[in-house]
């Protein structure tokens, strides 16, 4: 899949609408349309990468700057004082349904595992 046929690049390039919680140059976080809890948040680079499994050291910047904003927007979600749960789904065994690099933010219950 390339960016042109990706629906979180159209997010991000405003062709798509989506719930914003946090834009910057290098990142993107919108509310799922299917919350799996009070809170649900993708938070997802700019920049098209795949998956998780196709960072490289080339990508830190982006890493980094995916978990940074994720941590802040727990915090503004009020999340960080009782906890919240990172996702990160690669492939379609792990459960990865769009083919852009995402990072779910879940909080606001108390999260069991295996989820569900």
């Amino acid at each position: 899949m390339s960016a042109t046929d990706c629906i979180f690049c159209a997010i991000v390039r405003g062709e798509v609408p989506a719930t914003v919680v946090h834009r910057d140059g290098d990142v993107v976080a919108i509310r799922d349309l299917n919350p799996q809890a009070p809170t649900h948040v993708l938070v997802l680079p700019t920049e098209h990468v795949a998956s998780a499994a196709e960072l490289t050291p080339a990508h830190d910047h982006i890493w980094a700057r995916v978990l940074h904003v994720a941590q802040a927007i727990a915090e503004d979600e009020g999340l960080d004082g009782d906890g919240y749960r990172l996702v990160v789904n690669i492939g379609r065994n792990g459960g990865q349904t769009v083919e852009h690099l995402h990072v779910h933010l879940l909080g606001g219950r108390q999260l069991t595992w295996p989820p569900g």
